[in-house]
């Protein structure tokens, strides 16, 4: 692993472990037995590795929006893989999420890139929603203004979880991203055909 990736993996690790006001880049240079001038010559503050790992953060979430509108014939189970997955990323840059305010108004360019973002997924989240109605697992007869409120409460949720886990049950990662993936998934039950609906808590209710 080259030095720079070293020094990301180790930061991430850091920020998630201590929290993102408590570590330095002399903290992680100290971590990974390295000079502070070597980590310097990388990065020369813990800024831009933070911009780095939003990006990385949001690569990943691209790759999963992809990979399910890609898919042709999506299913319920289309649908909760791609939920659990969102989850599942998100966790391991929880300390993002933990310290999504202080982060925002102390990068500005971070927060210029989640505002972007925001419109984008907007669109993204419409397709995807319309492509559950074409397969039969949303119901067609769907007022629009609910389509595009459900966006808005997504990321309502996905972008407060980790905090309200940590303040209210203190979960470890597993049950943790399957609790909050499934309130979730609650969102999309009334918006299900009445035959998905059935099939939703066969498998999801039951189990859990």
């Amino acid at each position: 692993m080259k030095t720079k990736d070293k020094i990301l993996s180790k930061a991430l690790e850091l920020f998630n472990e201590k929290g993102y006001n408590n570590i330095t880049t002399r903290h992680i240079a100290a971590d990974l037995n390295i000079s502070a001038g070597n980590l310097h010559y990388h990065f020369k503050y813990s800024e831009d590795i933070i911009k780095i790992l939003f990006s990385e953060l949001i690569l990943k979430m691209d790759v999963l929006l992809n990979d399910l509108q890609k898919i042709e014939n999506k299913t319920l189970e289309d649908l909760y893989h791609f939920t659990f997955s969102t989850y599942d990323v998100f966790y391991s840059f929880r300390f993002i999420f933990m310290n999504f305010f202080d982060i925002l108004k102390n990068i500005p360019a971070i927060e210029s890139q989640y505002e972007s973002i925001n419109i984008t997924r907007k669109d993204e989240f419409q397709v995807i929603f319309k492509g559950f109605q074409k397969n039969n697992i949303f119901r067609n007869n769907i007022p629009d203004f609910i389509l595009r409120s459900l966006t808005t409460q997504i990321f309502i949720i996905a972008d407060n979880w980790i905090i309200h886990n940590s303040l209210a049950f203190k979960m470890n990662k597993e049950e943790a991203v399957k609790h909050y993936a499934l309130i979730q998934m609650n969102l999309f039950y009334p918006l299900l055909t009445e035959e998905q609906q059935k099939l939703y808590i066969e498998k999801y209710i039951s189990e859990s």
